[in-house]
């Protein structure tokens, strides 16, 4: 099969998975696969990458100080994800809380990130990305109720595939991201099917057949399942998946993203 055929064949999985799925599937693998890629969908946790971008470039640019110690406030603390919760330190560094947030989408860290930096500075990186209609709303909060934005962040599958394929470059703050996005716990989405070792921390230049390597930001909310990275083979390509669909349907959010993971895999090593 040549890399065309192979990547017409990926594209029709993907379409066909799409189809098949309750509510709203896209994907997109930057010129390679499009579906739905320009929809808008609830981001759940993926949108924290935006936050991730924003204390990376501050952290490299030498605007926010890694080791600067910031304590959690009463309103910080949120249920869901995450582990300061249930931990009695009651002061982190902004290091600590930028790797908290990658590695176990810890809420509590979110919005301590969110309160350092403010939601403005984090849409001013974001549109310096490019990133026009992808945002974080709010902080996170647990409950959500009717009077607050209705959802912590929105977004479309192109733009953060985009950006997930852009971080592939030489800029310090992209590496300081890619890194923390390494320490990802989360592997039961794109990757789950996929031959891959979770714990590798080493940023990858290249893998042999069929190994692939992850850096990846998962998402979860009711009615939302969502993964962002990169993968690398033989080759590299970012990727972002974005599934939401009625309450109770959330395994079956789960499958296609998996199925989709499979289609985008056959990529990896196509050359």
């Amino acid at each position: 099969m040549t890399v065309d055929e192979r990547v017409r064949a990926a594209g029709a999985r993907v379409e066909e998975v799409a189809a098949s799925c309750p509510g709203t599937l896209a994907a997109c693998v930057p010129g390679l696969i499009g579906v739905n890629e320009d929809v808008e969908l609830p981001l759940a946790s993926t949108g924290k990458l935006l936050l991730l971008a924003a204390v990376a470039q501050g952290v490299t640019g030498g605007e926010l100080d890694p080791g600067e110690p910031v304590k959690l406030a009463e309103d910080d603390y949120a249920a869901g994800s995450g582990l300061l919760i249930g931990l009695s330190a009651r002061t982190w560094t902004i290091g600590d809380l930028a790797l908290l947030t990658a590695s176990v989408s810890d809420n509590t860290a979110t919005n301590a990130l969110l309160r350092r930096l403010g939601l403005d500075r984090v849409a001013t990186v974001a549109a310096g990305l490019g990133l026009a209609r992808t945002r974080i709303l709010d902080r996170i909060r647990e409950p959500r109720l009717p009077v607050h934005p209705p959802t912590f962040a929105l977004g479309t599958a192109q733009e953060l595939a985009t950006l997930a394929a852009s971080l592939d470059g030489p800029e310090p703050w992209k590496r300081l991201m890619l890194g923390w996005m390494t320490y990802n716990t989360d592997r039961g989405l794109v990757p789950a099917l996929l031959p891959h070792e979770p714990e590798d921390r080493e940023i990858r230049a290249a893998m042999p057949y069929p190994e692939v390597w992850v850096a990846n930001k998962t998402g979860t909310d009711a009615g939302t399942r969502a993964d962002v990275g990169l993968l690398v083979g033989t080759r590299r390509v970012g990727y972002a998946v974005l599934a939401h669909g009625p309450e109770g349907g959330d395994h079956d959010l789960v499958l296609a993203i998996r199925e989709v993971g499979r289609a985008v895999a056959a990529l990896v090593h196509c050359v």
